[in-house]
């Protein structure tokens, strides 16, 4: 716990490290798409971020930083975030007192001056800036919250503004992700202010560009986008497929229906996937239910 920043490593053992992991990468042939700077902690506290960023240019692979972006009011750290080509940062409330019971800041942080570093740092950014809203339950998921927060990222002008609900095991108990309807909620407020919203649920989904499969489609799409009835119909006219694929996927609990205001959505199921999920997922991947490796014959389940 703590908001000074310090050296944890030198950039010249980070970048030893990093080329030796991507001479394994391509060796098994995986294409690396960004390093990304996400340390057990907030990367920002590293005062050798900048020179580490500026060391691994040379490798020519493009630069990503997730920060919760509790030290941009501080101009050093704002001179080192820029030296990436992406970055991420936290915006879970733009109130005093609901940001203190969300993000439970230590010492002498203050939110007005991070807020106001985020503006100075998003002004200046030339690369690709996006922000992460974490909703939970009872605490930011009211309207007017979610109001003043896309108001404050629409400042921000970030390329994607991502709205996230704990899917891990939280720090606290009482700690709970909102419900279906109140992310639907929440990204129609968000959708209001920016052009792109996407959710972070627990379920990734796969790449949402029409397969001709409707059902993966549904699938793909809801697991970032809540779906309203009428574009839901349309892709299954579009496929040449029953409304009962719909019906079918509520029922087992793959597809969530909600109403926010006069319309219709569904979604994927916040949280963790449902056993029928995980059974699903396996089959995709080439493996039997309850498998977690794909055994070598048509044998027992490896563990």
């Amino acid at each position: 716990m703590r908001t000074g920043r310090q050296s944890f490593q030198q950039p010249d053992v980070v970048v030893a490290a990093v080329r030796e992991h991507l001479e394994a990468a391509n060796g098994a042939g995986e294409r690396v798409d960004y390093l990304t700077f996400v340390p057990d902690g907030e990367p920002t506290l590293d005062v050798n971020l900048g020179r580490t960023i500026r060391s691994l240019r040379p490798l020519h692979i493009p630069i990503a930083v997730i920060s919760n972006g509790s030290l941009l009011d501080r101009a050093d750290v704002r001179a080192d975030l820029a030296e990436a080509h992406w970055v991420s940062v936290k915006v879970d409330a733009v109130h005093d007192d609901v940001w203190h019971r969300v993000d439970r800041p230590r010492g002498h942080l203050r939110l007005r001056p991070i807020l106001d570093g985020m503006r100075e740092f998003a002004t200046g950014f030339a690369g690709h800036l996006v922000t992460e809203t974490m909703v939970l339950a009872g605490l930011n998921d009211g309207e007017a919250e979610l109001r003043a927060t896309a108001g404050f990222i629409a400042e921000l002008s970030p390329a994607t503004a991502y709205l996230a609900v704990p899917t891990r095991p939280p720090g606290e108990p009482g700690v709970r992700p909102p419900t279906e309807a109140a992310i639907a909620r929440a990204y129609e407020v968000f959708r209001a202010w920016h052009r792109h919203v996407e959710l972070l649920v627990g379920y990734e989904g796969d790449a949402f560009a029409s397969t001709g499969d409707p059902r993966e489609d549904l699938l793909s799409i809801t697991a970032v986008h809540p779906l309203r009835e009428a574009a839901a119909r349309r892709l299954v006219e579009r496929a040449r497929a029953g409304w009962d694929l719909v019906t079918d996927l509520v029922r087992q609990g793959r597809l969530v229906e909600v109403t926010y205001g006069t319309h219709r959505y569904f979604l994927r199921p916040i949280g963790s996937p449902t056993r029928d999920d995980a059974g699903w997922i396996q089959e995709r991947n080439g493996l039997r239910p309850g498998c977690k490796q794909r055994p070598k014959e048509e044998g027992p389940c490896t563990s």
